[in-house]
């Protein structure tokens, strides 16, 4: 008998991590709505959709969103 507890698979963050440098061209801060509709447009996995509509209303620096994402840009 195992005791091995259920591997928890992490999402695949590089499509978030390049949605972030696309969106952040250039702007310094971005709403968590436009994040979302760009993420739609994107085609991004309903994970990361999940994780961006769970923002806060408002604005966020690259380097906050991406913290508050699991993202890595920064």
């Amino acid at each position: 008998m195992t005791d091995d507890a259920p591997v928890t698979e992490q999402p695949d963050l590089r499509p978030l991590d390049e949605l972030l440098d696309d969106i952040y061209h250039g702007q310094e801060r971005i709403s968590q709505a436009d994040i979302y509709r760009r993420a739609v447009a994107a085609e991004l996995p309903a994970e990361l959709l999940t994780r961006i509509a769970a923002l806060p209303q408002g604005e966020y620096a690259v380097d906050e969103a991406a913290d508050l994402l699991g993202g890595t840009v920064a």
